[in-house]
């Protein structure tokens, strides 16, 4: 059995640009490999063009800062013409860009770029229709670490132009006190109480978070304190109002999120209880992507 014992020759702490550069070069590596035979094979070095991005169905449209870098990666001298940016809402027959320069490096980028932006798109558009649902209420809608691998920064800015927020990015930038965390440990205090004396012992600053499954568990989560937020595994709406009306008694300071199995048919009901945050997965692990074409000129 292989077992990772010495992580520290990782580098773990990239930035986002560096993240979307890694994954622009790599995603080019895997569809190229040591040359796109048949752009080579059938357009001429010098051959110049142009191609628009071309919207084939309704939505919000994300990923065009993307596509520009992706372009730029490859060729810097291809040119875009910008006429819809990310956010923008979209029908079939739109055009957002059109870009100029070499056929060949046209061709060769077409593809990492629809599949970056289509799917981007995708969860812009259904976070979008999430947060239709909430209209007229106090809740937003969050994702979650459900991502595809490598594409979490892409998929997590798609929620934010979609205008959803951001849950945590990765296991770095918060403390989520699962229920595995929680069963481990030995139960919600010595959870807890583990996460105030880590921060403390390292001098650390990271919201702390931890799921409750019960309106027990939430009661003692409560008379523990030192959390931020707790989040309520698999309420119904009658006991997460329940809730609601228990932390207003208790430490109004406290913020609720709603999760587990919550759709866009059940949402409605779940923000009108008066919970903080309602986090849902399918905004990106099971997302339909927006379909659009980049075509020759």
């Amino acid at each position: 059995m292989f077992v990772y014992s010495d992580m520290t020759r990782y580098r773990f702490n990239m930035t986002e640009e560096e993240l979307i550069h890694n994954l622009i070069r790599l995603a080019l590596s895997e569809d190229i490999g040591d040359g796109d035979h048949t752009t080579l094979c059938s357009i001429p070095e010098t051959e110049e063009g142009q191609s628009r991005l071309l919207i084939k169905e309704e939505g919000i449209l994300a990923g065009v800062d993307v596509a520009i870098d992706v372009f730029h990666t490859f060729d810097p001298e291809l040119q875009v013409e910008i006429f819809l940016g990310d956010g923008s809402h979209v029908k079939p027959g739109d055009v957002a860009f059109i870009v100029s320069g070499k056929v060949r490096s046209i061709l060769q980028t077409e593809r990492l770029v629809l599949n970056i932006m289509q799917r981007m798109s995708g969860i812009a558009t259904i976070t979008n229709k999430y947060m239709k649902r909430l209209e007229g209420t106090s809740a937003k809608v969050l994702d979650t670490r459900k991502t595809t691998p490598g594409m979490r920064i892409l998929e997590k800015q798609a929620v934010k132009i979609g205008g959803g927020e951001n849950h945590r990015i990765g296991l770095f930038d918060m403390i989520l006190l699962k229920d595995n965390h929680v069963d481990f440990a030995g139960g919600i205090e010595n959870a807890i109480r583990g996460a105030q004396n880590y921060l403390k012992e390292r001098n650390k600053r990271l919201r702390i978070e931890i799921e409750v499954r019960n309106l027990d568990e939430l009661e003692e989560a409560l008379r523990i304190g030192g959390v931020d937020r707790i989040m309520l595994d698999n309420f119904t709406p009658g006991e997460t109002l329940r809730a609601v009306e228990t932390v207003k008694a208790v430490d109004g300071r406290v913020e609720l999120e709603s999760s587990g199995g919550i759709t866009i048919d059940t949402i409605r009901e779940f923000a009108e209880t008066g919970v903080d945050y309602i986090s849902v997965g399918a905004l990106t692990h099971s997302v339909k992507s927006l379909d659009m074409s980049l075509k020759a000129i």
